[in-house]
């Protein structure tokens, strides 16, 4: 099969990773940068034009969006799925996992566990906004941040409402949590493929920091979920109809609960700490379910 890893570095693990367990599987596989991409937008032959030629006859791509890229990268996606090419990851879940707020409404329509979170535009009633998450302390989340980036965890109620404040005078859009303080700094990253968990791994984050990223400092090790965390894994990653997702759970008091759905999990973590040929797993998953046209997106909103 014909495979196209929608890029913009070749050089990265995931994508290196990805190609090299494509190869190995006797797959014929090019990293496109999806940003030189342009399109031609018509009814009857739609096309993805990149370095000067049309990209045809392929059977499938593997979408690596960046979260500063979603909207022109989920166009692109959406040109292939026009012309018939199966995404593991479609344009729509690409775009509802980046949206932070929708993702969690969706999350939450479902039943699947969460952290109490507010969301408000007006600083008329911050009062009442911090209310709602149980008071301080509590962390203060921009809905376009990215690997812990615009994370702030607010001690105490005062320094709460200058936040909040300070973020809506620039008009950022933000979601206020309750601080899962049991958690300890540390999360748990699920690997969902085809919706099953194929890796596990808690991230811990370092000495005098909350955030557990390993963009940030974090290790990570394998870990065994929990039934319930298994099952949350796989809810949230069909929530948002991904058929390769990274979920992000904290162990609170109150059962698991999701932080996060990532639409383009990194690689280079997850199999280093657990030692799962995920990459394999990817490409096992479009060797199952591609076929021309089909799709598995069945969320409705």
């Amino acid at each position: 099969m014909k495979i196209a890893i929608l890029s913009q570095k070749a050089s990265l693990y995931s994508t290196t990773r990805l190609k090299e367990a494509g190869q190995q599987r006797g797959h014929e596989m090019h990293v496109v940068h999806y940003l030189r991409c342009y399109m031609n937008i018509t009814s009857h032959h739609p096309t993805v034009v990149y370095g000067g030629h049309e990209l045809a006859g392929f059977g499938a791509v593997i979408p690596r969006i960046g979260a500063s890229h979603t909207f022109y990268g989920t166009a692109v996606v959406r040109q292939f799925e026009m012309m018939g090419v199966f995404s593991i990851n479609e344009s729509q879940a690409i775009a509802r996992s980046r949206d932070k707020l929708r993702c969690l409404q969706l999350l939450a329509r479902k039943g699947i566990g969460l952290p109490v979170t507010a969301f408000a535009h007006s600083t008329r009633d911050v009062p009442g906004l911090i209310d709602i998450v149980r008071g301080a302390p509590l962390v203060i989340k921009l809905l376009e941040g990215t690997q812990g980036i615009g994370v702030i965890l607010a001690d105490t109620r005062a320094s709460a409402e200058s936040v909040i404040e300070a973020f809506r005078g620039l008009d950022a859009n933000i979601l206020v949590q309750e601080f899962i303080r049991e958690a300890a700094g540390s999360d748990i990253r699920a690997f969902v493929v085809g919706g099953k968990v194929v890796a596990s791994m808690r991230r811990v984050a370092p000495a005098g920091e909350f955030r557990s990223n390993l963009h940030r400092g974090g290790t990570a090790e394998a870990v065994k979920l929990t039934p319930e965390e298994r099952s949350t894994a796989i809810r949230a990653a069909k929530a948002m109809g991904l058929g390769v997702a990274g979920v992000d759970i904290l162990r609170s008091n109150h059962g698991p609960v999701v932080m996060e759905v990532n639409s383009s999990p990194g690689l280079e973590g997850i199999e280093a700490a657990t030692s799962v040929d995920v990459a394999g797993r990817i490409i096992e998953f479009i060797e199952t379910h591609a076929a021309p046209g089909r799709t598995h997106d069945r969320i409705r909103a």
